[in-house]
């Protein structure tokens, strides 16, 4: 009998704690999606009011993102009619093999907002091993078809300055009539002191100016330059600024060229190509060729 009680008991007291459980997992857990659920319920006018006010946001931010702001500028020279920048009258592009097989003939009566083209800069080299696939086809049509053209070496943080000097060297042979050998130089070892890279930047602009006798072309973005060529030692180059999808250029110094937009299109070319903007007259112009 008293085995019967406590047998009983136990049953009972199994029972309550299983429908304690039962109970306490009912209830919604005290996490923040829980917390936030009860909030809602209790202020139900509140969080509609935020709610609107979020989506209002939200849409507002997509409508200056999309039409006003700089992607809204892409967006319009993708899938528009984009206006670019005015008051310039010489124009040109830069290519690479991203651009594939150009058709000179195509490309020799395009033109850029009513202006011809006047200049094409080709990529060359890349760090101490790669030559664009495209670049001895594109230098050499470039001048027969008569453009001014000019070579560029793309930086990289795997090589050493001196050996992508070097490399460069070896596989341009720039003459008169071309503009300078440019630096395309567009990131910073995390690494490395912003001293020491300048020298390394340096380091290359030494030696290929050695080598042809006039100051390279240092290509690089608005910002990067402000943040680690800000020096006056760079103001003795001609600089080559990307500065895409704004009316005017923001920086406050002197600039040769202007590369306003990653999105232009022209006969003769499959696909976007850079267009680019000379910061002066065709006289002015020839005048920073090499043997003038």
């Amino acid at each position: 009998m008293s085995g019967n009680r406590n047998t009983n008991a136990s049953r009972r007291s199994s029972t309550r704690n299983t429908g304690g459980n039962r109970r306490s997992g009912a209830r919604r857990p005290n996490t923040a999606t829980g917390r936030f659920v009860r909030f809602v319920r209790r202020h139900p006018r509140w969080a509609w009011w935020t709610g609107g006010l979020f989506v209002a946001v939200f849409y507002v931010w997509v409508f200056y993102y999309v039409f006003v702001g700089p992607f809204g500028f892409r967006w319009r020279a993708l899938y528009g009619d984009a206006k670019y920048p005015e008051g310039y009258e010489i124009r040109g592009i830069d290519i690479s093999h991203h651009q594939g097989e150009i058709d000179w003939e195509l490309l020799r009566n395009a033109m850029i907002e009513k202006c011809p083209i006047r200049f094409i800069l080709i990529k060359a080299t890349e760090g101490t091993t790669i030559v664009d696939s495209r670049f001895r086809d594109n230098f050499t049509q470039a001048r027969e078809y008569g453009f001014i053209r000019g070579a560029y070496h793309f930086w990289s943080n795997k090589s050493s300055a001196r050996d992508q000097a070097y490399f460069f060297l070896k596989n341009v042979h720039l003459i008169d009539g071309d503009l300078p050998p440019v630096l395309d130089i567009e990131n910073k070892p995390k690494d490395v002191s912003v001293e020491k890279f300048q020298r390394d930047v340096l380091t290359w602009l030494h030696i290929v100016e050695d080598r042809y006798h006039v100051k390279p072309i240092i290509y690089t973005y608005y910002k990067f330059k402000m943040n680690y060529l800000n020096d006056p030692v760079f103001d003795d180059y001609p600089y080559w600024i990307a500065h895409y999808y704004v009316d005017k250029v923001e920086y406050a110094g002197e600039w040769k060229f202007w590369q306003h937009t990653d999105a232009g299109r022209l006969p003769g070319i499959r696909g976007y190509v850079d267009f680019n903007i000379y910061n002066g007259s065709y006289y002015d112009l020839r005048k920073l060729t090499i043997g003038n």
